[in-house]
């Protein structure tokens, strides 16, 4: 005799398949009965029919619309990390999907900033700002992204309690401390929290605090409250400061060995005045036509052996962090300043890429090679551009002997740039945030970071070098790291072109995609336009992010087939891990086992690294924009000239001449009531007609700065009406 259940299973697969038939239209419940042949009479029958309609939506298989119609699920149900907002919804970046998954705030079932989720999918409604996202509710929490939080302690003592307010506003609710659980933290103190719990059945998250590091307000503690949050290791064990001091000797006679012997080649290390980590040094002559150039690169593969507690630090950091004041370092600093730094007049173990370049900027020849080197001068980046651009008679004749050779790098390095350029590198040429800080850490000025001809050389230098490598170990067929740069979609390329329309530019796009070319001619096209930078911004977030990958995709940015990062195994891991198998290489230690343990160990390394490196770039960002908020504090109610640099429904984004930007809200906006028209990315006044678009220039006060937000409030004063 048949059970029940499995008479229900079948009715739910006739249900289902009834629908699926169908799939070309949504249909209501009775529509749906009639087709069943279900009468309206039978009350039970029916009443069944929805039940069974509700299982299979809790199922994911069928979807329900707005108008309580029933759809079958085109991808019902896809797992992915869940990314807060500071408005309450967020969105779900899910595996093998093209776009994030909106998830309205009361669909979220309590998931938190960084937690590995299930999705159901459903139909798009209210999704914020594009209204191109899908809508998603979240069915099930597998892995929490948030463990711990960074915040200010709150204490509550008539409640026996305490509070932590996260500084991460997308938290959006204070975690409960209880008594016994404070750490001795004292009110305003700044605190490290790990949870004990997530607000489950309606109740405020609570935790204990497992490290107090300082009081609000105090000198660094601002920055510091960045490093805890994205848990940045400031410490090396033990262990590995240990190996670090033991390798920070002498090099030995042993050690020579092997190494083709450049002491007595000219060599020169070009790097900013403060840097200490000095990871490369460039040599050239020139003979006949062609030019010698070699990069030699500190051999840190020699000193961080794989599987040891050096190699370990380095991995779990991935890079070393560079913050508004301070640096934490991949590797310390007996290695980093020490052995491995390429300090002049030192002998120093190299790893160099010596290429034979002829006068149209093509490798003709090349050499990888372990080798021994004594730099001659270190020189800053100021130096040289005093004695190349400014011609500066004092800086030349404190360098004369070495401007013949300074002379020369400058002519190969425009020759490599133009050929560069010629394949359709993209230079996106926009300008970094350099930010000074007084003796007490307190931010005295905000500019854009110089970018001059010395600069440029070294970049050249190093870009020609990852490329020589990277194509080398290509045909070589080792096992290898490459960075990686894909191109954008066709439909991401279609949408800058409808955005550049509206500046009156135009780029042709391919079937799939669009070339490099195409954005390196938009950027010549815009260059010396009020709009320039505006249009380099727009471009540049089309890009994907680069990343670090076992095949050899190609580097859609500097419009090259191979490239890998070769040149600063001091602070980068994949650097590192570069040098050790080109190393085994030209050993001759390259064998089956070696292959299949790189093979094996390769495509998680450079998961690890993307990740180190996405967060050494997010905690770099914050630290600039705390920085440029606590600027312009002492900045309000001055007046500037910027240009509009984004626009949302909430207001206008404007960016000034030092880099800082700021929102003009568009509560602010008082003389009319705007409308953000989003097909033109415009703000338009209902009343005036009055106009606001990207690149247009405007005149703002600051309003206010609130470094705990990182935000900069301004307030229009003149605009260039349109």
């Amino acid at each position: 005799m048949e059970s029940s259940d499995s008479r229900l299973e079948e009715k739910k697969e006739t249900v289902y398949a009834r629908i699926r038939r169908d799939d070309y239209r949504p249909m209501k419940l009775k529509e749906l009965a009639i087709l069943m042949g279900i009468p309206k009479e039978q009350k039970e029958e029916r009443s069944e029919l929805r039940e069974i309609l509700e299982e299979l939506t809790e199922e994911g298989k069928i979807r329900v619309d707005k108008r309580s119609r029933y759809k079958a699920a085109e991808k019902t149900k896809v797992r992915g990390i869940y990314r807060a907002s500071l408005k309450g919804y967020g969105f779900v970046e899910a595996e093998g999907e093209k776009e994030d998954i909106y998830i309205p705030a009361n669909q979220k079932n309590g998931a938190f900033e960084g937690d590995e989720v299930d999705v159901l999918l459903l139909d798009p409604a209210g999704a914020p700002a594009s209204g191109k996202s899908r809508e998603g509710r979240i069915l099930k929490i597998r892995k929490r992204g948030t463990t711990r939080i960074v915040g200010t302690y709150e204490e509550k003592r008539h409640a026996k309690k305490g509070l932590v307010r996260p500084d991460d506003d997308r938290l959006l609710t204070e975690v409960v401390i209880p008594s016994g659980k404070t750490l001795g933290a004292a009110d305003g103190d700044k605190v490290v929290v790990k949870l004990t719990s997530y607000g489950e059945d309606g109740k405020k998250p609570s935790g204990k605090i497992k490290e107090v590091f300082g009081h609000a307000g105090d000198p660094g503690v601002d920055v510091l409250s960045v490093v805890k949050a994205y848990d940045l290791p400031t410490e090396f064990s033990r262990e590995a400061l240990e190996e670090g001091k033991q390798k920070n000797k002498p090099i030995s006679a042993e050690e020579k060995k092997g190494r083709r012997d450049l002491r007595e080649t000219l060599t020169v290390t070009i790097d900013g005045e403060d840097a200490k980590d000095l990871d490369d040094a460039v040599s050239l002559t020139k003979e006949g036509e062609n030019y010698k150039l070699g990069v030699h690169i500190a051999d840190v593969s020699h000193y961080v052996k794989e599987g040891s507690a050096l190699d370990k630090q380095a991995l779990m950091r991935g890079t070393s962090v560079y913050l508004a004041d301070r640096v934490i370092p991949m590797l310390p600093f007996s290695l980093s300043n020490g052995i491995c730094s390429l300090n002049a007049g030192e002998e120093r173990l190299t790893l160099s890429c010596l290429m034979t370049v002829d006068p149209r900027g093509i490798v003709v020849d090349h050499e990888i090679v372990p080798t021994l080197i004594k730099v001659d001068q270190r020189l800053s980046y100021t130096s040289v551009q005093k004695i190349l651009e400014a011609q500066d008679e004092e800086e030349i004749k404190k360098y004369e002997s070495l401007v013949p050779q300074l002379t020369l790098m400058q002519e190969l390095s425009e020759i490599i740039r133009a050929r560069r350029q010629q394949r359709g590198a993209i230079d996106f040429n926009l300008p970094e945030s350099e930010i000074l800080l007084d003796a007490s850490g307190n931010p005295v000025d905000v500019r854009p970071a110089p970018r001059n001809a010395a600069t440029r050389m070294i970049e050249d230098f190093m870009l020609l070098a990852n490329e020589t490598v990277a194509q080398d170990a290509y045909w070589r067929e080792l096992p290898f790291l490459y960075r990686t740069h894909e191109p954008p979609t066709k439909e991401e390329a279609r949408e800058l072109t409808n955005l550049l329309h509206y500046f009156g530019y135009s780029m042709h796009v391919g079937d799939e995609t669009l070339y490099p070319g195409e954005i390196q001619k938009l950027l010549k096209e815009a260059e010396g336009a009020p709009e320039e930078t505006l249009i380099r911004q727009l471009a540049l977030r089309t890009m994907k992010q680069a990343r670090y990958t076992p095949e050899n995709l190609g580097h859609f940015g500097i419009a090259a087939n191979y490239y890998t990062h070769f040149t600063s195994p001091i602070r980068r891991y994949p650097d590192l891990i570069v040098h050790r198998i080109l190393k085994e290489n030209l050993a001759g230690t390259m064998d089956e086992a070696r292959i299949c343990h790189y093979e094996e160990i390769l495509p998680e390394v450079a998961k690890e690294t993307s990740q180190t490196e996405r967060r050494a770039e997010a905690a770099e960002r914050e630290t600039e924009k705390l920085e440029k908020a606590r600027f312009m504090q002492g900045h309000v109610g001055e007046t500037y000239a910027g240009i509009i640099s984004g626009i949302t429904r909430w207001g206008l984004y404007v960016e000034l001449p030092n880099t800082v930007e700021g929102l003009v809200h568009v509560a602010n906006m008082t003389d009319d009531h705007y409308d953000y028209i989003e097909d033109s990315y415009e703000m338009v006044g209902m009343h005036t007609g009055k106009t606001y678009t990207l690149g247009q220039p405007v005149s703002i006060c600051v309003l206010g700065a609130d470094p705990k937000m990182r935000t900069i409030d301004f307030v229009l004063t003149g605009e260039e009406e349109k």
